[in-house]
C-alpha cells in the first residue's frame, strides 16, 4: 500500500479532536446516550450483540471449525486488521491470544495434536517437543464485502504464545506481538518468547516463517503502531508499571534489518507517573514534552526491560494497550489507568523532527485525552482504532464489554454492548472501503462483521 493511503484508510485524522480535552464527563449516562449520533443501543432478540437502529451484524467465523487449510480455526481471537486485495474483497490478519496449555482446546492441530504431523517442525517458532507446541499465532482470512462471507482463512503464523494485539504497517504486513515473556526451560518450551513477529497479509496460503524480531526488544508486547513517513514503530507494554517504547528502524521497511529501540521519558520529571493512581500527576490536555533514551540491553533473559529503564528515568504507563496512527500523532491506552482504574487515553504529539538529531529543539509531547470518572460510560479501554469519520472506537476489557466511541467533540457513547457471553471484545477494525467493522467475542471464539449507516 502506498503510505497515503494508508494514512487515508486505515488511521484517518481526527480533525477538531481538541475538543475531547475540555470534556466533562456526564453524570447523566441516560443523557450522554442520546448524544448518541447513531442512537440508542437496540436489544438484540438473538441475545449476542445489541447495536443501533439500521445496523446489523454477522458471525463469519467460530473457532474449531475446519479452515481451508485443513486445520482447526484457533479460539481467543484479539487483535486484528484489514488490508485492501480488490474492488470487492479485503484481507484480514488476525491474532490469537493461546498459550501451549490451550492447545487440546482451542489450538489449531485437535485435541490430542493429532494434525500436528502436518506441520514441520521449522514451520512453529516454539515446538514445544512435540507435547505441548506453542498454539499462538495469526490466521489469514480474505473478506468477501458484497457477500459479506469469508471465501478463505488458514494459518498465517503459529508457534508464538499469547499474541494479543499487534499493529498494521504501511508496507503491507501486521506485527503481531507476544504478551508472554516465557522462557526456554529445556524440558517443553524451547525458545524464549515475549518477541514481535511481522506477517505479511497474504492471500495465498502460505505460513509466515516464524522469525522473531528481537531488536524489538523482549517483553510483554501489547500493541503497536507504525508512522507511514519514517517507519518508526511505537510499543505499548502491558504491565502495571508498563513503558512506551520506539523502535527506530534502520532501513524503511525493514524491520529484520534491525535499528534501535528507546524509551519515553518525560523532561524534568523523572521517572514521571502518569497513571493518576495516587496522585493527578497529569491533567486532562496537558502537553508534556517528552524524549527518548537508547537501550543498551534489549533481549535479556530476565523480564528486566521495563526495571532497567525506569531506574534510568522511563515513564511509567497502567498496562498499555491498543494504538493506532493518525496524522502527526497516534493514540494509545492504557487499560487500568486513572484514579478510579477505569483506563486512559493518551495522545501523542510527534516531533516535527521526529527521530532525528534535531529533535530535542521542538520536541514531542504526550497529553491524556480521557481519563473517565465513570464506569458506565467506559471502562477498561484495550483495542482501539480510528474510524473512517475520525471517531476513535475503544473495546473494553471487561465480561460486559462494550464498544465504545469518542466523537471529534469529545463524547463517549456506546457503540455495541455484547450481552451474549462473558467476554471481552478485542481486534475493533474496519474493512478499507469503510463498509464493514470487524470485531471478536474472545472467550467466545467468534469473529463478527457489522454493517449499517455508518456517517461518511
Amino acid at each position: 500500500m502506498e503510505r497515503r493511503d494508508f494514512l487515508m484508510k486505515s488511521s484517518i485524522v481526527t480533525i477538531g479532536f481538541l475538543g475531547l480535552r475540555q470534556w466533562s464527563l456526564a453524570s447523566n449516562i441516560e443523557n450522554s446516550y442520546s448524544l448518541n449520533e447513531f442512537g440508542k443501543l437496540i436489544p438484540d432478540p438473538k441475545g449476542i450483540l445489541d447495536l443501533p437502529e439500521g445496523f446489523s451484524y454477522k458471525i463469519i467465523s467460530t473457532y474449531g471449525e475446519k479452515m481451508t487449510d485443513g486445520f482447526l480455526l484457533p479460539g481467543s481471537p484479539d487483535g486484528m486488521a484489514a488490508f485492501p486485495l480488490d474492488e470487492d474483497r479485503c484481507i484480514v490478519v488476525r491474532n490469537h491470544e493461546l498459550s501451549p496449555t490451550d492447545f487440546s482446546k482451542q489450538g489449531p492441530f485437535g485435541s490430542s495434536n493429532e494434525l500436528l504431523p502436518l506441520l514441520k517442525q521449522i514451520q512453529l517458532y516454539d515446538y514445544g517437543k512435540g507435547e505441548k507446541p506453542s498454539v499462538g499465532g495469526t490466521t489469514n482470512f480474505i473478506f468477501n464485502l458484497k457477500e459479506q462471507k469469508i471465501e478463505k482463512q488458514f494459518l498465517s503464523l503459529v508457534g508464538t504464545n499469547r499474541n494479543c494485539a499487534g499493529g498494521a504497517t504501511p508496507w503491507g504486513t501486521w506485527l503481531t506481538c507476544e504478551e508472554d515473556v516465557t522462557t526456554r526451560d529445556n524440558k517443553t518450551v524451547e525458545k524464549n518468547h515475549g518477541y514481535v513477529f511481522e506477517v505479511p497479509a497474504n492471500p495465498n496460503q502460505i505460513l509466515t516463517p516464524p522469525i522473531p524480531l528481537k531488536a524489538m526488544g523482549r517483553f510483554n508486547h501489547e500493541a503497536v503502531c507504525v508512522n507511514p513517513n519514517t517507519g518508526i514503530v511505537y510499543l505499548t507494554e502491558d504491565r502495571n508499571d508498563g513503558l512506551l517504547y520506539r523502535f527506530i528502524p534502520n532501513e524503511f521497511g525493514q524491520l529484520k534489518k534491525g535499528g534501535k529501540l528507546q524509551f519515553l521519558s518525560v523532561q524534568n520529571k523523572d521517572k514521571f507517573d502518569t497513571r493518576n493512581w495516587n496522585a493527578p500527576n497529569i491533567k486532562i490536555g496537558e502537553a508534556l514534552e517528552v524524549f527518548w533514551t537508547d537501550i543498551d540491553i534489549v533481549d535479556s533473559n530476565e523480564d528486566d526491560l521495563r526495571l532497567r529503564c525506569h531506574e534510568n528515568g522511563a515513564a511509567l504507563f497502567a498496562r498499555g494497550e491498543g494504538a493506532w496512527f493518525g496524522d502527526n500523532e497516534f493514540y494509545f491506552a492504557c487499560t487500568s489507568g486513572g484514579k478510579q482504574k477505569h483506563g486512559q487515553l493518551f495522545k501523542y504529539n510527534l516531533s516535527p523532527f521526529e527521530g532525528e538529531d534535531q529533535e530535542s529543539l521542538n520536541p514531542a509531547t504526550i497529553e491524556l485525552f480521557v481519563e473517565p470518572d465513570n464506569a458506565d460510560l467506559m471502562t477498561s479501554c484495550d483495542n482501539l482504532t480510528i474510524a473512517p469519520w475520525g471517531d476513535v472506537m475503544l473495546c473494553e476489557d471487561t465480561l460486559n464489554s462494550r464498544i465504545t466511541g469518542v466523537t471529534k467533540e469529545g463524547r463517549l457513547y456506546p457503540f455495541a454492548r455484547n450481552v451474549g457471553y462473558s467476554s471481552e471484545m478485542t481486534g475493533v477494525c474496519f474493512s478499507p472501503d469503510g463498509s464493514t467493522m470487524f470485531v471478536n467475542i474472545q472467550h467466545a471464539g467468534l469473529t463478527f462483521a457489522i454493517t449499517g449507516p455508518w456517517k461518511k
